[in-house]
C-alpha cells in the first residue's frame, strides 16, 4: 500500500533528522555489572557536533567512531608529551587540532550528515525512508574504505553495462 501525501517528504525528513541527531547524542547506559571509569570532562571545541553534547556523549560517539573505523584516539587526536595519564602514556589532547585526520573526521561527518538529510531521507521504501548511512556503512572497521570488489557469479553483466566513466571494469 503506498501512502501519498504533500507533507510526507517533510515529514521523513525531519523524522530521518531526528534519529539521527538523537542516535548520536543519546548517552548509553553501562551494562549491567559494569562500572564506569569516570567522568568525562565537558568538550570545549566542538565544530561539527553539537555543542549541547555533553562529555560522555562525546566520548560514546567517539568510540563507536572507532570501532566503525578500525582506529583508536590517537589516529585524531594529539598527544600532550608533558601530561601523563595514571597509567604512564601521554595525556590525550582532545581539544587540539592539529592533526590533519581530525579535519578529515570532521568532512566526514558532515558528509554523513549530508548523505542523511539530503539523499537517504528521499529514499522511499516500505519502512518510509532510507537506512541512514555511518562510518561503517563504508568503512568497514578499516581506516581507508576497502574497495568493493563483486564476486563473479551467474548474475555477472558487467561487459553488457560499461562504466558510468567508460571505464572498462577491472578482470579477475
Amino acid at each position: 500500500m503506498k501512502i501519498s501525501s504533500p507533507f510526507l517528504p517533510a515529514a521523513l525528513t525531519a523524522l530521518v533528522l531526528f534519529a539521527v541527531v538523537s542516535f548520536g547524542q543519546s548517552p548509553q547506559q553501562p551494562a549491567e555489572g559494569a562500572e564506569h571509569h569516570h567522568e568525562e570532562p565537558a568538550p570545549t571545541n566542538l565544530k561539527v557536533l553539537p555543542k549541547t553534547m555533553t562529555g560522555e556523549q562525546v566520548h560514546q560517539l567517539m568510540h563507536k567512531w572507532e570501532a566503525q573505523l578500525g582506529t583508536e584516539c590517537t589516529t585524531c587526536h594529539a598527544t600532550d608529551p608533558n601530561k601523563k595519564m595514571p597509567n604512564g602514556r601521554p595525556a590525550i589532547n582532545f581539544a587540539d587540532d592539529s592533526k590533519p585526520e581530525k579535519n578529515t573526521a570532521r568532512l566526514m561527518y558532515r558528509m554523513v550528515e549530508d548523505i542523511n538529510k539530503n539523499y537517504v531521507s528521499m529514499v522511499e521504501n516500505e519502512s518510509g525512508g532510507g537506512v541512514p548511512v555511518s562510518c561503517g556503512t563504508c568503512h568497514r572497521g578499516h581506516i581507508e574504505p576497502p574497495l568493493f570488489v563483486p564476486t563473479k557469479g551467474e548474475h555477472d553483466h558487467d561487459h553488457e553495462h560499461p562504466s558510468p566513466t567508460g571505464e572498462k571494469p577491472p578482470t579477475q
